[in-house]
């Protein structure tokens, strides 16, 4: 829903294919419970569009107009001279800067901000925008961000006049690896990004809506974020045959178990976030991109418009899809259900650890489970696993190290027998490599 102020007068009217984004307003989820994602997230308007690759796309538009803009107002205010050689202006931030092993979707402007090397998409390298990249977190604790975090600094320093945003998928990075890191990077990012006067967007297309144990990624902090790894603390035997996990979230035990300290996450603010997937549970194309009132306004103050508006954005029938998906999610205990799977995820998929001539780690946080082997599968090694899984009476999408699954976690039917049998199936197919 789009809340469309005219320019001949002051009436409000409602319009749901408005590309004006002068008034988009985040009331068509009103009845969800996101007084935090108004209040204290700062995201007060949201763009729809139709899926969470063009959301990305919407995003780095959205980035992109509001230096556009920035700079024309100078232009017109005579700020800066119209034309000035060797001299840095808002209009030379073009670029995106983003992780290594990061995945944002298979549109052009996403697939550039995707991994060029280890990504999907080195067959268009040639086509793709030139875009900035600095290697991602080794792992999911601090320490692990350290070269990270040095790259993030010196990059921006040195290319801040050209940057128009940082893009990153916060706490989890999904098809580019299912890698987990901690959330201090997002805080050091985020004053990073204040520093050198340059855009945050979290892309939370595969996260948002509770996938890891808060709502969104971008709230985990020190109080909620506990990843399971079977590297923390393993004895092994001599022959290295069996292994007893024995990390601080004992075998079949949840990081969330107990009291969580949800309270005291120190929620990190990005500037603009991309939502998709879970928005609709699936049945319909939705996306949407949300932001702040200073790229809002930034855009449309003027009487600029937001230059985008496809035809289906904000279509009834998925708008619709999305409020009943999102208030059954918002309804239900879906907290405990994520602890729920998180500790089957744990139990069933810990086994797995013992193929260690095979299996280089398994890692769960929140319901996401991943087991990460020591080689490859080129694609009829793939096909040939999703053959065997079927076989084992489940389905699940290999792709090269990776064996991982993602239950539908707020579903009544999920049971722990269910998550008990996509553990022994990928431990059957897993021992067979």
């Amino acid at each position: 829903r789009c809340e469309t102020t005219t320019t001949t007068n002051t009436t409000t009217t409602t319009n749901t294919t408005s590309n004006n984004y002068e008034g988009c307003t985040t009331d068509g989820f009103s009845d969800m419970d996101l007084e935090k994602m108004q209040h204290e997230y700062k995201l007060t308007k949201v763009f729809f569009s139709d899926s969470g690759s063009i959301s990305v796309e919407v995003a780095m538009k959205m980035a992109l107009q509001y230096w556009f803009t920035l700079h024309q107002q100078k232009q017109q205010n005579q700020i800066i001279p119209t034309t000035t050689p060797n001299t840095t202006t808002t209009t030379q931030k073009t670029k995106f800067l983003s992780l290594r092993n990061g995945y944002h979707g298979d549109t052009f402007g996403a697939m550039s901000v995707c991994d060029p090397t280890n990504g999907m998409h080195s067959m268009f390298a040639g086509i793709l925008a030139q875009q900035l990249f600095v290697p991602s977190p080794t792992g999911p604790h601090p320490n692990d961000a350290v070269e990270t975090l040095h790259q993030m600094e010196r990059t921006l320093r040195l290319h801040h006049h050209e940057v128009a945003a940082v893009i990153m998928e916060p706490i989890v990075q999904g098809a580019g690896g299912m890698k987990f890191y901690s959330p201090s990077v997002l805080k050091r990012v985020r004053e990073l990004c204040d520093e050198y006067d340059v855009l945050l967007i979290f892309d939370e297309i595969a996260t948002g809506f509770g996938r890891t144990g808060t709502l969104f990624a971008g709230w985990q902090g020190e109080g909620t974020y506990a990843p399971w790894s079977s590297l923390d603390d393993v004895d092994s035997d001599d022959n290295g045959d069996d292994c007893t996990i024995e990390s601080n979230n004992k075998q079949g035990s949840s990081a969330h178990d107990g009291d969580r300290n949800d309270g005291n996450n120190e929620i990190v603010y990005p500037d603009i976030l991309c939502l998709g997937k879970a928005l609709t549970g699936g049945y319909m194309p939705l996306g949407a991109t949300l932001t702040n009132d200073k790229l809002a306004h930034g855009i449309s103050d003027t009487g600029g418009v937001f230059m985008h508006g496809p035809t289906f954005m904000a279509n009834p029938l998925a708008c619709s899809v999305s409020l009943a998906s999102v208030n059954l999610l918002m309804q239900s205990p879906w907290q405990a259900r994520v602890r729920n799977v998180e500790r089957s995820l744990i139990e069933h998929l810990s086994p797995l650890a013992r193929l260690g001539s095979t299996v280089k780690e398994v890692r769960v946080l929140g319901a996401i489970g991943v087991c990460e082997m020591h080689e490859g599968l080129d694609r009829d090694g793939m096909a040939m696993v999703q053959r065997q899984l079927v076989d084992e009476g489940v389905w699940l999408r290999p792709f090269g190290k990776l064996l991982y699954t993602m239950p539908p976690f707020n579903c009544e039917e999920l049971e722990d027998g269910h998550v008990r049998k996509i553990g022994e199936a990928m431990f059957n197919v897993a021992s067979t490599l």
